[in-house]
């Protein structure tokens, strides 16, 4: 997967990776095709609800789901946007045939 001008490294960035529309943000200077194709699952994502919606509903979800698990990992992975990314980021070829809001079939 060639580099894009739209990936920035930032080696003091907590995750791995983190997509802030339109870059994907990642500590390490070389990420890897599923780590891209992860955050790339967001930006889609982002595009769809628009940047503020997304993270709303982000942050909104997550703590519904810290509640119900009791558990920050937990809780992250059940994230209807990190399920469907989770889900899919070893298909490098997924976005080409996602059909628009694909995640809420993960809520």
């Amino acid at each position: 997967m060639a580099r894009s001008r739209f990936i920035v490294q930032i080696s003091k960035l907590g995750p791995d990776g983190m997509a802030l529309f339109p870059f994907i943000l990642v500590r390490q200077p070389n990420p890897g095709p599923i780590l891209v194709n992860h955050e790339r699952i967001h930006l889609r994502q982002q595009a769809e609800m628009g940047v503020l919606p997304f993270y709303l509903w982000y942050l909104t979800e997550y703590v519904i789901r810290r509640v119900q698990y009791r558990d920050h990992y937990e809780a992250y992975r059940n994230i209807s946007f990190e399920r469907e990314a989770f889900a899919n980021e070893t298909n490098l070829t997924y976005l080409r045939t996602r059909r628009w809001w694909k995640f809420l079939y993960y809520v």
